[in-house]
């Protein structure tokens, strides 16, 4: 099963509830994009109209690999047109607020399966029925993962255990998979001279990076300080990435305390193996249908009984940390998010066609057509249906963090 093999194999589309006005407070715009992470495209933006960091306001941020529609919000934004490689920015109207994760209900997924055999394909149909049925794990997918390097290390992780130069270092020179060109000799950079500020100075191009080196030259032992000059929307991610993490470890974990291995395929993510579960009791589904898992942070109440209490002590042993800890010390625009999160989430299926792969002779490409409420990951679908045909090591292709917020706001996957 190939997945992604070109931009418009994955399309996705936000579901927005706004109403859109005809004057308001808050220009309401249109982002159509291909090829660009929402970062990447938020970034032009702001560069395009010479616009403050914290001036767009978008509802979630949409893969890279993929086409897709979101929208934003600007305060007083101009009413123009952008069209560019990649990125189309239309204004539709106007709202009285701004355009955020509670302005859209959830997500729309056109997806093709290529390179697939007969039987694969024919299967497929049926374990679309089987996930609409029991749903699928509701972790964060690899998509919120983003900022995790080569290491596998969290730099949150790094921060909590008060290891300020280490989560400085994380963040600014652990190389990733998707680096271009120019940060990967920045970051070679970085490492081959780490603690020569001066040097890096003078090498260094002008950005972010080079303005924290230029603290560390004033304050060469003040790694805390110059952290908490990174990017603030940087800074959010990792600290999302990080809670997020602890919760996909503490759901895994709760499988399976709560259901036999027989239940469950090990699959593969990013940042480890997880379980699939798949052919459930009808008591299992109800089970997991009215299940919600709290998210490790200080300011909810910690889990102390049943199998989430279990699944929390066992995660938090392994990072060395207990929930007193899960608290973001030390910066306070950032924090880990408050609530919970469902265990389950079901896709609403609107079709499934299966047709010749006209990018692969004699193969069959099935045409899913689904919705998914905001929070969910519409490549756990994928990976779901993965497991089921015989490809639980499969991995889906992606380089992107998603939500900053890890409660129930979402990405598209």
């Amino acid at each position: 099963m190939k997945v992604k093999s070109r931009p418009d194999d994955f399309r996705v589309e936000e579901l927005p509830t706004v109403k859109v006005l005809a004057q308001g407070r808050f220009r309401y715009y249109r982002l159509t994009k291909s090829g660009i992470g929402t970062p990447e495209a938020l970034q032009r933006i702001r560069r395009r109209w010479n616009l403050p960091e914290s001036s767009i306001s978008q509802g979630g941020l949409k893969d890279k690999h993929a086409e897709t529609i979101q929208y934003l919000s600007i305060a007083a934004g101009p009413g123009m047109t952008i069209d560019e490689p990649g990125l189309l920015l239309e204004p539709i109207g106007f709202l009285n607020a701004p355009y955020g994760p509670e302005g859209f209900r959830g997500n729309r997924f056109t997806i093709r399966l290529r390179d697939l055999t007969k039987e694969k394909a024919d299967k497929i149909r049926g374990e679309l029925d089987r996930i609409v049925a029991e749903g699928v794990p509701n972790y964060f997918d690899d998509q919120r993962f983003g900022s995790v390097g080569t290491s596998g290390e969290f730099i949150i992780h790094a921060w909590l255990k008060d290891d300020y130069e280490k989560a400085l270092k994380l963040a600014l020179a652990e190389p990733y998979a998707f680096d271009r060109p120019s940060a990967r000799r920045e970051k070679d950079l970085l490492n081959a001279h780490w603690c020569d500020w001066p040097k890096l100075k003078a090498e260094l191009d002008k950005g972010n990076t080079r303005s924290v080196v230029t603290y560390l030259c004033d304050h060469p032992a003040d790694f805390r300080g110059a952290f908490v000059r990174l990017r603030r929307d940087m800074r959010r991610l990792y600290v999302s990435a990080f809670q997020s993490h602890l919760f996909n470890e503490v759901l895994a974990a709760w499988i399976k305390i709560v259901l036999p291995p027989e239940s469950y395929w090990m699959t593969r993510f990013k940042t480890g193996p997880r379980p699939l579960w798949h052919g459930l009791t009808d008591e299992q589904v109800d089970l997991i249908s009215h299940s919600r898992l709290t998210l490790p942070c200080v300011r909810n109440t910690e889990p102390l009984d049943g199998p989430q209490g279990e699944a929390v002590k066992q995660v938090l042993a392994r990072f060395g940390l207990e929930w007193r800890t899960l608290r973001v010390k030390k910066m306070d625009d950032v924090f880990f998010s408050k609530g919970d999160r469902a265990v389950a989430v079901r896709p609403n299926v609107g079709n499934c066609t299966i047709q010749p792969d006209d990018l692969n002779e004699g193969r069959r490409m099935a045409r899913l057509q689904f919705e998914l409420p905001r929070g969910a990951y519409a490549t756990l679908v994928i990976k779901s249906l993965q497991a089921a045909v015989g490809e639980r090591l499969a991995a889906v292709d992606t380089d992107e963090a998603a939500e900053e917020d890890p409660g129930e706001s979402g990405h598209d996957g």
